[in-house]
């Protein structure tokens, strides 16, 4: 796999929004295993711009690593410093499942009852509405109105 191109522009944009990131991924005296090679591609796909950290002394080696899974992995080189590097892949979309039958959760209102006599302090209740349920004005739970039935003949017909 090709490493992307990036703009310089691009590049500093990339540079910007890792500043403040930890390392994903340590290299360590194993070097470059498949291992990391896979750790490396997963922590691509679920965050798309990360730091790497490699233990070697050895700039040489450190580069080469750096190169490597840029290559690899198809992700942009975008900064190098030390033993940190930084590399980005753009995230791939996850598809989102729509289930239909999914039903409104429960809700927790708070509702205040106040006193016939103007001294005393209000009632607090917390009340429970569940998704094919509403809350009047006055303070009671009503449930919602169920959905016409339609006849076996029209269900047919549609």
């Amino acid at each position: 796999m090709a490493q992307i191109q990036l703009t310089p522009a691009q590049r500093k944009a990339h540079r910007a929004n890792a500043h403040h990131l930890d390392p994903v991924v340590m290299v360590g005296a194993g070097g470059l295993t498949a291992a990391v090679k896979k750790e490396t591609d997963a922590a691509l796909n679920a965050h798309g711009l990360i730091k790497v950290r490699v233990f070697s002394d050895d700039r040489a080696v450190r580069s080469e690593i750096y190169q490597t899974l840029a290559d690899e992995l198809g992700a942009a080189p975008i900064q190098h410093i030390g033993k940190l590097f930084v590399l980005w892949r753009p995230q791939p979309e996850k598809e989102k499942v729509i289930d239909e039958d999914r039903m409104a959760g429960p809700r927790d209102f708070k509702v205040l009852k106040y006193s016939k006599r103007g001294g005393q302090r209000p009632e607090v209740k917390t009340l429970r509405v569940l998704g094919n349920q509403r809350l009047t004005p006055g303070g009671k739970v009503k449930r919602a109105k169920p959905k016409p039935q339609t006849s076996i003949k029209k269900r047919v017909q549609t």
